[in-house]
């Protein structure tokens, strides 16, 4: 990755995501700030006055995810994508936690850096794809679920494309929206690391699971191949997008 690159930020209208993408932007990155709706993309004005670029799609929402990947992809290349948006309860939480990641990997194939926001809580999830409903017509999956699924996608990625760096980073139970306002782990700590992983050119590491700055040991089905396979599998049948060779 070039000193300054060109970088994706999803969910970047408050809380970590809007952190990273006002860090990255003053680095001097080039950065694309995502909103869900036009409505909320008035929380990123001020970044877009300073020179971001805006994507708007609504990520429980499979077509929005494909078109707006795509436009990406037609323009000049995304070098790396920070997989910061995410739900913690409903029917959405595998389309935005875990499908959205997946079509946004397959797609923009010019990213040679991903980082995938994990959570803790993806120890106590179940590592299954039976039984999941990746077009989210119903709650079938818990949160944790949800974060186990896509910690194991970026381990499967680093596995896969030794080229392209991919990573997971838990930010801690910090306070944001998601969070609560009495959440005790540290703000600034929740995204310094997912910046580092993106944006330092510097940074070679692929594969790790991080908290706050130090590689910890994930679920052991995260770095298990085939259970990679099966959600690789399961991912492009369900969503007609297979995974890409390099």
């Amino acid at each position: 990755m070039d000193l300054m690159a060109r970088i994706l930020v999803t969910g970047s209208t408050d809380g970590l995501g809007r952190a990273t993408a006002e860090t990255l932007l003053r680095q001097g990155h080039d950065v694309i700030v995502h909103a869900r709706s036009h409505r909320r993309a008035e929380a990123v004005s001020d970044l877009t006055r300073l020179g971001a670029d805006l994507v708007v799609a609504d990520f429980a929402d499979r077509d929005e995810v494909l078109a707006a990947a795509q436009r990406m992809q037609a323009e000049p290349p995304v070098d790396g994508v920070v997989h910061n948006a995410g739900v913690i309860s409903g029917a959405a939480v595998i389309p935005v936690n875990v499908v959205a990641p997946y079509l946004l990997t397959a797609v923009l194939t010019s990213a040679s850096r991903h980082v995938y926001l994990s959570s803790s809580m993806h120890r106590g999830g179940r590592a299954r794809v039976a039984g999941v409903d990746w077009s989210g017509g119903s709650a079938s999956s818990s949160y944790s679920d949800s974060k186990l699924l896509v910690t194991a996608l970026a381990a499967a990625v680093a596995t896969r494309w030794p080229s392209v760096q991919a990573n997971a980073v838990d930010p801690g139970w910090v306070p944001t929206k998601m969070g609560g306002a009495g959440a005790p782990d540290d703000l600034e700590l929740g995204h310094r690391t997912q910046e580092r992983l993106i944006g330092d050119p510097d940074t070679m590491v692929s594969g790790g699971y991080w908290f706050h700055d130090r590689q910890q040991d994930p679920h052991p089905s995260v770095r298990d191949p085939q259970f990679q396979d099966e959600l690789l599998l399961a991912l492009g049948a369900a969503t007609g997008v297979a995974f890409p060779g390099r």
